[in-house]
């Protein structure tokens, strides 16, 4: 057995495993590292049934008849609630303790699932528009509580895992974002799959069974007051941040507003009007997601790091920025010439541009908690995601608008628009480690 172990590097067996007195017994994970895989696989449970929830709300809807500004429509309180659940659900799980909320998040979601599958083919219009985005709007709340809590536990954890150095946390945060979102483009396919197998009701109600087991798994092996610190006192304290956390969150906005200005509701809508099926599109929109995913989890090979953890990642996060822009700005041009065999020249530039994004997206995560104070990281990390929820809403918004105006046209020029103001916010992101720290200091 220790000739076994013994090829493990050193710095690994320090990190995950304490080896007792005997080489004979089997090492025991850290419980930072036990938390963190913890917090990472209910966190992949949740966007599996995240990601299928979209596909199954667009498709059937759509199927229904709905015009692409009402299909917006169903999911602006979905994203809306996310503001509002990110920044309330920080300060929370600050007070409270972080698995508290993640268990509060997983149970309102089981609750958002079970209300849709009640909806009733006999109503009216309206009132299925109105039980929808009410029940969406629970299922927002659910998700941004989960992801507030999950990603604060990893700032948490690694801060207990003393012996890391900044390229780690990189690496766990780079990991647990390209995962959660390969889960979700496997959502995607699912809910594709689901929607054409089974149908709308019962597969909510299958889903929801599935997060309930995720629940009981959390509840009975997560310390229940893992990241409980002092909460702020008031409002002024709680939106005070530092200039690292207000550059990233104000990038943050548009960076997400334009990736959903046109993948939300004009890329699934374009690609159903030339002839794709329900599971054609789920399983691309899975396929793009999932290397998405893998190219956020690879993002540490990608960019450089640094010692400090600031100068070459912020500098990234600029260039890869402005890179991101000119894609969709090509892409628009190639839909204004029509040219033969366009919707393979769209499924093209969206994975070029789902690499660049997803490069983009890995470093803001990883900056996010590298400017986040320890001692309040849920809160941080909190107006943070409120910030991202706010750009979601926005492009949920535009996407149905620009797409229904002007087609997918539109909505690429309106991407392209808002990843030049994205370039612009993160030429204000601190580079000096030494201000960053003072600028912590100040917001605590």
């Amino acid at each position: 057995m220790h000739a076994v172990w013994s090829i493990w590097p050193a710095t690994w067996n320090q990190w995950v495993f304490k080896m007792n007195s005997s080489d004979r017994q089997l090492p025991v994970v850290v419980p930072a590292v036990r938390n963190y895989m913890i917090v990472t696989a209910a966190y992949w449970g949740f966007t599996l049934t995240d990601g299928a929830l979209r596909m199954l709300v667009l498709l059937h809807f759509y199927k229904l008849g709905y015009s692409p500004f009402m299909l917006s429509l169903l999911f602006l309180l979905y994203e809306a609630a996310g503001v509002l659940a990110n920044l309330i659900g920080g300060w929370l799980a600050t007070r409270f303790g972080i698995a508290r909320m993640l268990t509060v998040g997983l149970m309102t979601q089981i609750v958002g699932f079970i209300l849709l599958s009640l909806l009733d083919p006999s109503w009216t219009a309206a009132m299925s528009v109105a039980w929808v985005v009410i029940a969406q709007g629970i299922c927002g709340v659910a998700k941004d509580l989960t992801k507030t809590a999950s990603k604060s536990a990893i700032k948490i954890t690694q801060a207990e895992a003393k012996t890391q150095s900044n390229g780690q946390l990189f690496k766990w945060v780079a990991w647990f974002t390209g995962s959660k979102n390969a889960m979700k483009g496997f959502g995607f396919f699912l809910g594709g799959v689901l929607l054409q197998a089974v149908g709308f009701q019962w597969s909510l109600l299958a889903m929801a069974g599935l997060l309930a087991l995720i629940l009981i798994g959390v509840i009975s092996s997560l310390p229940p007051m893992i990241g409980k610190s002092k909460a702020s006192k008031s409002a002024k304290e709680l939106f005070s941040k530092n200039q690292g956390l207000n550059a990233l969150s104000a990038a943050r906005v548009v960076l997400f507003g334009a990736r959903d200005v046109w993948f939300v509701v004009g890329v699934p809508v374009f690609l159903y009007s030339v002839g794709w099926t329900f599971t054609m599109v789920g399983t691309f929109l899975a396929t793009w997601t999932i290397g998405y995913g893998l190219v956020q989890a690879l993002a540490p090979n990608i960019v450089k790091r640094s010692e400090d953890g600031l100068t070459r990642e912020v500098p990234a996060a600029r260039w890869w920025s402005l890179a991101l822009a000119l894609i969709p700005a090509a892409i628009a041009v190639i839909v204004w010439y029509d040219v033969p065999h366009l919707e393979w020249w769209v499924v093209g530039g969206l994975g070029l541009f789902g690499f660049a994004f997803a490069v983009n997206s890995s470093v803001h995560s990883y900056l996010v908690l590298a400017y986040a104070g320890s001692e309040k990281a849920a809160e941080d990390v909190g107006f943070y995601y409120a910030a991202n929820a706010l750009g979601r809403f926005f492009g949920t918004l535009m996407s149905g608008l620009l797409f229904q105006w002007g087609g997918l046209i539109y909505s690429l020029i309106g991407s392209a628009a808002m990843l030049s103001i994205c370039w612009i916010a993160t030429l204000r992101l601190p580079v000096n480690p030494m201000s960053q720290i003072e600028s912590n200091k100040d917001s605590t």
